[in-house]
C-alpha cells in the first residue's frame, strides 16, 4: 500500500492592482516623441501662479512633483518642460489600456483613471503563475498602447494590500505581498503609505498612541472601529491580516468642481461665468447619478490686494436647497449668493472658484414639485439632458453661460473617467 506525502500549500494571491505610473506625463511622452527622456511637468495653463497636475519621472528627480507650484518648478529645473493637459488625450489612452489588460485578466474594479483592480481566477493565484499573469498584462499595454507607458503591478490576498504593493517598486515593478508575511512585512511602512489614511486619520491615531504600522497592526478589532468611528475599522482589522472583508456600497457625500481661471477669466464677471460652466456640469452629474441635493457651497479664491490692504483671501456662500437637482433653481441659489458679496470681494482678482453640492439623497421615489414653476425646471434639466446625451455635451444650455461655455472644459476626478465622446463646441 502506498502513501503520499504532500508539501506545504503554496503561497497564494487573489488581487491584481495595476497603476500606471505617471500617467498624465508618461500619456505626453507617449504622444510627443521629442519629450522623452526630458522632465515634463503637465499643467492646467500655462502661468506660473499654477501648480503641476503630474511630473514624469526625470522631473520627479528634481522634487518636482503633483502639486508643485510652477514658479517653483522652473527654479528647481530650468530645463523642465511645461506642457498644458489634454485630458480627452488621456481618457482616450485610459480606454485603450483597459481594452490591453482585458486581453490578459478580466477587470473587477476600475478605481481611477490610472489604477485597475483585478481579481485573479482560482488558475492564477498560485505566486508564481500570479507573476506571470502580472507581467503579461504590462506587457500588453506597452505593446498595444505605448512603451512609454509603464505601470506597477501589487498583488496580494485582498485589494486593500494589493494596492499597497503596487506602490512598493515604482516605476515598472511588480511587488507581492502574501498572508504568510502578515503582519511583519507591513512593519517598515509609514503610516500614509496606506490607501485610506490621510493627514486626519493619521492625527487621530496619533492621538490615541499610534504612530507605526505596527501599532496600528497590533489594535484590537473593537480599538480600529472606534478610531474609524463606523464599522470600517473592523474591515481594516481584517485587511491588515490579509482577509477578504466585503465593503458595502457607500452613499456618496458630495458632486463638486473647481477651476483655476485664465488669466483673461479673472475678473468678477468672468468668475461668476466658470462658476456658471460649473454649475451646469454638476447639475447634469447629479441627475446622471440619481441623486438630488439639499445644499449648494459657492467658492472663489482671491489673488492681489484685497480691500483694506489684505492679502489673497477667500469667499464662501451656503444656500439651502429644497431636495433639488434642476440647473435653473441652483443659478438662482447662485444669484442670491452672488449679490451678497462684500465690497472687499468685489474689489479682489479672482483666481480659483469652486461648486460643491452637498446633503445629497437617492432622487428614488421623489415626487414631483408642488409648484408649476418648479415642475417646469425639473422637466427643462431633463430635457437638456436628453439632447446633450443624443448630441453631444454642450449642444443644449442656458445662455447665462454662453460667454464662458469653453471656460473649465474636461477635468478627470479621481473616481469619475469621462466616456470617450469629447464635449463638443455648441456654436454652429
Amino acid at each position: 500500500m502506498y502513501s503520499f506525502h504532500r508539501g506545504p500549500a503554496m503561497p497564494q494571491v487573489d488581487w491584481l492592482f495595476l497603476d500606471m505610473n505617471a500617467f498624465f506625463a508618461s500619456a505626453e511622452q507617449q504622444m510627443r516623441p521629442e519629450l522623452r527622456g526630458r522632465p515634463v511637468a503637465v499643467v492646467p495653463m500655462m502661468t506660473d501662479t499654477t501648480c503641476c497636475i503630474a511630473a514624469s519621472y526625470e522631473a520627479r528627480a528634481y522634487g518636482i512633483k503633483t502639486g508643485t507650484n510652477v514658479g517653483q518648478a522652473r527654479r528647481q529645473c530650468p530645463g523642465l518642460v511645461l506642457v498644458k493637459g489634454r485630458h480627452e488625450d488621456y481618457v482616450r489612452l485610459h480606454h485603450e489600456i483597459l481594452a490591453a489588460i482585458e486581453t490578459v485578466l478580466p477587470i473587477e474594479k476600475v478605481c481611477s483613471i490610472d489604477e485597475v483592480a483585478c481579481r485573479l481566477s482560482p488558475p492564477d493565484r498560485e505566486v508564481d503563475r500570479a507573476r506571470q499573469v502580472g507581467e503579461r498584462a504590462k506587457l500588453a499595454i506597452k505593446e498595444q498602447v505605448g512603451a512609454q507607458l509603464r505601470c506597477s503591478v501589487g498583488l496580494a490576498t485582498n485589494r486593500l494590500l494589493a494596492k499597497l504593493a503596487s506602490n512598493l517598486k515604482k516605476p515598472d515593478g511588480l511587488s507581492v505581498i502574501t498572508r504568510e508575511e502578515l503582519p511583519r512585512r507591513l512593519y517598515a511602512l509609514e503610516l500614509r503609505e496606506f490607501t485610506g489614511i490621510g493627514a486626519n486619520m493619521q492625527r487621530r491615531l496619533a492621538e490615541r498612541g499610534v504612530r507605526t504600522t505596527r501599532q496600528l497592526c497590533g489594535l484590537s478589532c473593537d480599538a480600529l472601529v472606534e478610531v474609524w468611528g463606523s464599522r470600517v475599522g473592523a474591515l481594516w482589522w481584517h485587511w491588515l491580516r490579509g482577509e477578504e472583508a466585503d465593503e458595502r456600497a457607500t452613499h456618496r457625500r458630495t458632486v463638486g468642481h473647481s477651476h483655476v481661471l485664465a488669466p483673461e477669466l479673472r475678473t468678477d464677471e468672468g468668475a461668476r461665468g466658470v462658476l456658471v460652466r460649473l454649475l451646469h456640469k454638476a447639475a447634469a452629474r447629479l441627475r446622471k447619478l440619481g441623486y438630488v441635493a439639499r445644499r449648494i457651497e459657492f467658492g472663489v479664491r482671491y489673488v492681489g490686494d484685497r480691500g483694506g490692504g489684505a492679502r489673497g483671501g477667500k469667499w464662501r456662500a451656503r444656500v439651502n436647497l429644497a431636495r433639488c437637482s434642476d440647473t435653473p433653481t441652483m443659478l438662482k441659489a447662485l444669484d442670491t449668493a452672488w449679490r451678497l458679496r462684500s465690497a472687499d470681494d468685489l474689489a479682489a482678482t479672482p483666481l480659483k472658484v469652486s461648486l460643491s453640492l452637498w446633503k445629497l439623497e437617492p432622487a428614488g421615489g421623489m415626487v414631483l414639485p408642488l409648484f408649476a414653476e418648479e415642475r417646469q425646471a425639473t422637466q427643462a434639466a431633463r430635457t437638456m439632458d436628453a439632447v446633450n446625451a443624443a448630441f453631444g455635451a454642450g449642444s443644449m444650455y442656458f445662455a447665462s453661460m454662453h460667454e464662458t461655455r469653453d471656460s473649465a472644459p474636461m477635468r478627470i476626478a479621481f473616481s469619475h473617467i469621462p466616456e470617450l465622446e469629447p464635449e463638443r463646441d455648441p456654436t454652429p
